[in-house]
């Protein structure tokens, strides 16, 4: 009969537990053997909004075994090669974050048919798109609604309820371009105003830049000096120094695309959010099932992808009434039983100016 010494049976015991560290992650390496990439705009992440997002979807799906790559655009020419290149490395599916993205990720997609492509906020000519080429679309208009109805009913009726708020009845929009999804957030805001506070004066201004903190602190000082208590920024980066300015100024502020609370919780108020965590977690969970399918695909409050975020510290100042209301407007959008303009010359049809 062997004996084995406690030295012995330790170095044993110690190679055991190595090598079931070895085969389990060669069993893990076989069983997810999927690259998904990621593409931001010029905006890159950091921005507390769009990028960090999409971005926050794919760290969920890496930590069940996907791979996830990422590369930062610094300018537009950027794009199509750092497309191109995701798929020269062999990624199954890349992310192209961003409306601006739009003709460069039909281009990349065009040439490297054996990979799948997404396009955040980006529609897809189905006649002519290739077949491994899906858009992701919100309707940003649904959640601009609802914080439009929010604000219009804070503004005035309840003024009283926050020293933040005011008797001017006066909101501030800082935009970052006037592409569709800026757009349809816009407009949907205003009719939501519109139709609880018509009265209300809604400024809007378009800062061309989605990485200039300063020039939304300065649109937004400028928007509260006129009397607006409540903005919403919808700007990417170039947003974050408005609600800075909201903060400064001591007014209140309206996020975008993600719940931005934490950006500065006396301020932010809730936020108009689109699920892109969701989306690309989703889509790449699709993708990696064999189940990725081109064309466009839209997501709305139907499929709880839009609408807006708690509360928070707020949520206690917030009157009952207006919550109700609120909830009232969810239920009939989801119904279709009401019609939010998704365009400015759509809102000026409706007198929504």
């Amino acid at each position: 009969m062997i004996s084995m010494n406690k030295t012995t049976l330790y170095i044993m015991s110690a190679l055991l537990v190595v090598s079931s560290l070895i085969l389990g992650a060669c069993q893990r390496e076989a069983e997810v053997n999927f690259v998904t990439a990621m593409v931001t705009d010029i905006g890159g992440l950091g921005d507390k909004s769009f990028n960090d997002g999409v971005y926050e979807g794919l760290q969920l799906i890496e930590e069940e075994g996907v791979e996830v790559r990422l590369v930062e655009s610094k300018q537009q020419t950027d794009y199509v090669p750092n497309l191109s290149g995701f798929a020269e490395d062999g990624a199954n599916l890349v992310f192209a974050v961003g409306f601006l993205m739009a003709e460069a990720v039909v281009e990349a997609a065009s040439n490297y048919p054996e990979a799948n492509f997404a396009g955040i906020d980006i529609f897809i000519d189905e006649s002519s798109a290739p077949s491994n080429l899906q858009g992701i679309l919100f309707k940003e208009h649904e959640s601009g609604y609802l914080a439009g109805v929010l604000a219009g009913l804070l503004t005035k009726e309840h003024a009283d309820v926050s020293p933040k708020l005011n008797d001017d009845n006066v909101l501030g929009v800082v935009l970052v371009l006037l592409i569709p999804p800026v757009e349809r957030f816009e407009v949907g805001f205003k009719a939501g105003v519109h139709k609880y506070n018509p009265e209300a004066r809604v400024i809007s201004i378009i800062t061309e830049s989605f990485t200039d903190t300063t020039k939304g602190k300065e649109v937004a000082l400028a928007m509260i000096d006129q009397g607006a208590d409540i903005i919403f920024p919808v700007a990417g980066l170039t947003g974050v120094g408005s609600i800075n300015a909201a903060q400064e100024r001591g007014v209140l502020a309206i996020g975008v695309d993600v719940d931005q609370n934490d950006l500065a919780p006396d301020t932010v108020i809730t936020s108009a959010i689109k699920k892109l965590s969701a989306a690309s977690y989703l889509t790449t969970k699709t993708a990696l099932e064999g189940n990725f399918q081109g064309g466009n695909n839209v997501l709305g409050i139907a499929e709880d992808a839009t609408g807006i975020a708690p509360f928070h510290g707020f949520d206690s100042i917030i009157p009952e009434e207006v919550k109700q209301i609120l909830e009232e407007e969810k239920t009939a959008m989801i119904s279709g039983t009401v019609s939010i303009p998704e365009s400015r010359a759509e809102a000026e049809a409706q007198g929504i100016k």
